[in-house]
């Protein structure tokens, strides 16, 4: 059974800094890309970014661009949200996901497995 678990959000400033992780066990997690994604009140679950198996290949919503990284940990079996310049439109419940097949992309329909999310705050 995969699992992952998120943690590290909670209420920040504007313009501050937080790091969210996601745990995963239950797998191979090298052998597969991460992804994190975020849903705010009232909207859609939007894709944030996304990583390679070996944390070679990145790719960010164009919203994050330049102020987020993703990044991961193969010994650990962690990925990792770096946010800098916080937002207040960055406020919504972060969720890590995998694929079942390996690959993932910027679809929700990629991701098979989802954590149970992790509220992030920006107050302006």
């Amino acid at each position: 059974q995969v699992q992952l678990g998120e943690s590290g959000g909670g209420l920040v400033q504007a313009g501050d800094s937080l790091r969210l992780s996601c745990a995963v066990s239950g797998r191979t997690f090298s052998s597969y890309t991460m992804g994190w994604f975020r849903q705010a009140p009232g909207k859609e679950r939007e894709f944030v970014a996304r990583i390679g198996r070996n944390g070679g290949s990145t790719l960010y919503a164009d919203s994050v661009k330049g102020r987020f990284t993703i990044s991961r940990d193969n010994a650990k079996n962690t990925v990792y949200l770096q946010m800098n310049s916080l937002k207040p439109e960055d406020t919504a419940v972060y969720y890590c996901a995998a694929p079942r097949t390996g690959y993932g992309s910027v679809s929700v329909y990629d991701y098979d497995y989802w954590g149970q999310g992790t509220q992030v705050t920006v107050s302006s």
